[in-house]
Formats: structure tokens, sequence, C-alpha cells
């Protein structure tokens, strides 16, 4: 899996999901997008998979500024990121925000930052973990080529609590190359913001992504 997220950079939301979904039509390869929780239902119009940033550990009630996981399927997402690290949780709310998107249907994938806590992750029911060195996000060089026993650890690590629980591996993710790497190690999926947000052709940069598939 190729998951896309847009974080709140200054690109179009409706392009770039486009691009992705015209990508995964051509391919077959599975594509999601994960925009702002506002643009989530222009998005989901494209008819790409579309995941939702975050959901926050609440039910319905008084919760002002809250990400609703019910609000968010309302809006088309499929699924969530959970503990992303320019967003994180303590580990109860974690399990809560598991809770509220199990109510509403969606699949989740747990960010973690290291082996150790990608196993603690994996204890809590996930779909997916996904390990990011929060060091290499943003940057040029892939968490599968700058530190690989990070991924083959956090494989080792989720695997051993729970081998249902996929491992995803992002940070510095941006070339089809990377994506190979990842899979060489256990990666089942990548999570990658940049690489395709700030592109000058999104398509482009999705197509070589989906070629180390």
């Amino acid at each position: 899996m190729i998951l896309v997220n847009l974080k709140a950079y200054p690109c179009d939301p409706v392009e770039i999901a486009e691009a992705c979904a015209t990508v995964a039509d051509d391919t077959g390869a599975r594509v999601a997008v994960a925009p702002q929780a506002a643009h989530l239902s222009a998005v989901a119009d494209t008819g790409v998979e579309t995941w939702a940033q975050h959901v926050s550990p609440v039910e319905h009630g008084s919760h002002t500024g809250s990400t609703l996981a019910e609000a968010v399927a309302d809006a088309g997402a499929t699924g969530t990121l959970i503990n992303h690290s320019e967003n994180r949780l303590k580990l109860a709310d974690i399990d809560a925000s598991l809770a509220a998107a199990g109510r509403a249907g969606l699949e989740t994938v747990v960010c973690a930052n290291n082996p150790a806590q990608s196993g603690a992750a994996a204890a809590l029911g996930p779909d997916a973990v996904a390990v990011e060195p929060p060091e290499l996000i943003g940057g040029d060089v892939s968490v599968a080529t700058a530190d690989p026993a990070i991924v083959e650890d956090s494989v080792a690590a989720v695997e051993a609590v729970d081998a249902d629980v996929d491992l995803f591996c992002g940070a510095g993710v941006s070339t089809g190359e990377d994506v190979t790497a990842a899979g060489e190690l256990g990666a089942t999926g990548v999570l990658l913001a940049s690489g395709v947000a700030k592109a000058d052709d999104p398509e482009a940069v999705l197509r070589d992504l989906v070629s180390g598939l």
C-alpha cells in the first residue's frame, strides 16, 4: 500500500487525489490519500481511497475542536492515521482513538518512532503500524536506506506481538527504489508526504513509486 499524507502542505488535494486515483486504476496498486479533514469529502469524490490524518479519542458529545471518527467516515474516509509524530497521543488516547475508528468502521495505521514503540502499538490491535523515525521525516533519504535495521526490527517486533498486524514504513520515502527496499525488509506498505505533496508532477512521482511494488 502507498499512503500519501498531505499534512497541511499548500497543495491542491483534489489534483493529487485525481493523480492517485488514475495511477491506482492504471496499475492496480493500492494508493490512498490522507488530506486535511476539511478536504475529505472533495478527495473522496474523486474515487480515490481516502484516509483521515487523525481521529480524536472521543464519542458524540461535548468535544469542540475534535475530529469525530463517525464524521470522518460520513465524509468518505475508509481509514485513519493515529499518533503521527506531528500529532502525538498518550497511550490511553491511542487506544481510545482506535476504539473510535472501530466504531466508525475505519481501517487504522498507528505511527511509531522505533521498534519498541512499534511492538507496543501492535499490542493495541490496529490494522497496521507505520514506523517513522522523526529525524528522517521530510528528508531525502529513506529510512529503508538510512537505517534498514529499524524496519527489520520493527517487522520482528510487530510479528512477535500480533502477526495479523501489518508493518508500514515512512520517512524519506520518495522513489520506486525506496518502495522496493521497504518491501525487501518486510514492510507491506509505505507512508509518505512531501515526495508527492510537494512534487511538480505528482502523477509522475506516483508512477515511479508504484513501479517498486
